[in-house]
């Protein structure tokens, strides 16, 4: 089956991407048969004829399918949030510690960032007065802020503000227990006070890229490849409101449909070890004795979204501490105010300890699969638990690292020997790159105000990608 004619039965069929593939198939087995029936034909004639057409690239065949698949045809569990999780928008000038108390009570990990137009001038944010009001209404957001981006800064602050006082007033500060986290920044206004708009200049703004529901899953699946995005808004098709997010995970769950298309499955039934993944034999680890303010240290210094606890006696894997864990650290003030002294291994069972299995299995048999999957949630109950990593071997094909990231709810995994010991780790993020060829164009334009926002976070666009000036 040539481009064409894949063009033309995805172009004809209605439906999501079940239903194109569907299509798909059945046409595949007409002409199958059809060259069967000519070729017996062809055989009582004598005659021989000779197959010109050129095969088809698998990838390009499988970009052509998924550019044809609309974002609105995605289930609306995938994209939009679950009734429990709202969008929530924060603006430039709000102080950390009201925007992560504001994510905190409301369950959510990360919001959107909304420079503030409307204030009057001497209640202008004195950060932010290199933006001006020329920002399109199209998309009024300039970043995305996370959690735990705002939590691991607030604590290395904490670090260095100790640093630089007294030692005996160190010592006082520790002495105080239970000092859960806010109370800590109560006592460090410098901290607390600091504004969202201030953390662009330290990179810790996401870029925020909206699309409309008429664009395609293709388009999205490039955006989140190429530029690094952690979420992808989805906005209504004639207005600026934010309806839900497309996250890696939706991404994946939606490729995994595609499976029994030759195109897909040329792809993704091979083995890991024949993937190149970038930096998959880069993986970060802590002891299980060690303790979780190191834990946390790692994650900061090195921007990643786990990392990989070993047990010191066997070197084995026995569990992970991920970014979205720190929500432990404001659920429980002992487990904050303690945190140089609690180790990865108390920790990582403390989140099992917590959950009820029969009330857990329960919830996940009514609110199904989908709807966790798209949503934001900073306590997020479907989470696979910490001391239960979710793993791969280099044996195993792509398609089951998906499907395995899929079941686990998991952005990432570890690939282990034989042995249980850690050898890598493989992201979401690795897993889609392999579907969105470096090839294809993914420029992008911001325009003249994102230009701004894009100077004001340190960044860039260069050649269509955004580039980190620092």
């Amino acid at each position: 089956m040539d481009l064409r004619k894949v063009e033309e039965i995805v172009n004809d069929s209605k439906g999501g991407i079940v239903e194109k593939k569907d299509a798909i198939l059945l046409s595949s087995s007409v002409t199958t048969l059809k060259n069967s029936e000519d070729s017996n034909d062809d055989d009582d004639d004598d005659t021989t004829t000779t197959d010109t057409t050129p095969p088809v690239d698998s990838a390009t065949a499988l970009q052509l399918f998924l550019d044809h698949i609309p974002i609105s045809s995605i289930p609306a569990g995938i994209f939009h949030n679950s009734p429990s999780t709202t969008v929530l928008v924060v603006r430039t000038h709000t102080c950390i510690k009201d925007g992560i108390r504001r994510l905190y009570e409301n369950n959510v990990s990360g919001a959107l960032i909304d420079h503030d137009t409307t204030s009057q001038p001497d209640e202008a944010d004195p950060t932010t007065t290199n933006f001006t009001t020329s920002f399109s209404s199209a998309n009024p957001y300039i970043g995305f802020i996370t959690f735990s981006n705002m939590f691991l800064w607030s604590l290395q602050e904490f670090q260095k503000h100790q640093r630089g006082t007294k030692i005996d007033h160190a010592k006082g500060l520790k002495k105080i227990k239970p000092q859960g986290f806010f109370s800590l920044l109560d006592k460090l206004s410098v901290v607390s006070q600091a504004k969202i708009g201030e953390l662009a200049t330290s990179f810790l703004w996401n870029p925020v890229f909206p699309v409309k529901p008429d664009q395609s899953l293709f388009h999205v699946l490039l955006l989140l490849s190429k530029h690094r995005l952690s979420v992808v808004p989805v906005t209504e098709s004639f207005s600026s409101k934010v309806v839900g997010y497309v996250t890696e995970h939706s991404v994946n769950h939606i490729l995994l449909k595609s499976s029994g298309l030759e195109w897909f499955d040329s792809i993704a039934d091979k083995p890991l070890s024949d993937f190149r993944f970038q930096h998959s034999d880069q993986f970060f680890s802590i002891y299980n004795d060690e303790s979780i303010a190191q834990a946390f240290h790692i994650l900061w210094n090195n921007k990643v979204c786990a990392i990989a606890v070993v047990d010191r006696q066997t070197e084995k894997l026995i569990g992970c501490v991920r970014v979205g864990d720190i929500h432990h650290l404001l659920d429980d003030d002992r487990i904050f105010s303690e945190r140089e002294d609690t180790s990865v291994d108390q920790f990582i069972h403390t989140d099992h300890k917590r959950r009820d299995p029969d009330k857990q299995q329960e919830e996940e048999e009514e609110l199904g699969a989908l709807i966790s999957i798209g949503t934001l949630a900073l306590n997020n109950r479907f989470e696979h638990r910490m001391d239960l990593p979710v793993t791969n071997t280099e044996r195993d094909t792509l398609k089951q690292a998906m499907n395995n990231l899929a079941e686990k709810k998991s952005n990432f995994s570890f690939l282990v020997d034989e042995c249980g010991r850690v050898k890598g780790m493989i992201t979401l993020r690795d897993i889609l790159m392999e579907f969105a060829p470096p090839c294809m164009d993914s420029r992008i334009d911001g325009g003249s105000f994102f230009d701004m926002a894009l100077k004001e976070s340190g960044c860039t666009i260069k050649d269509g990608t955004m580039v980190h000036l620092k």
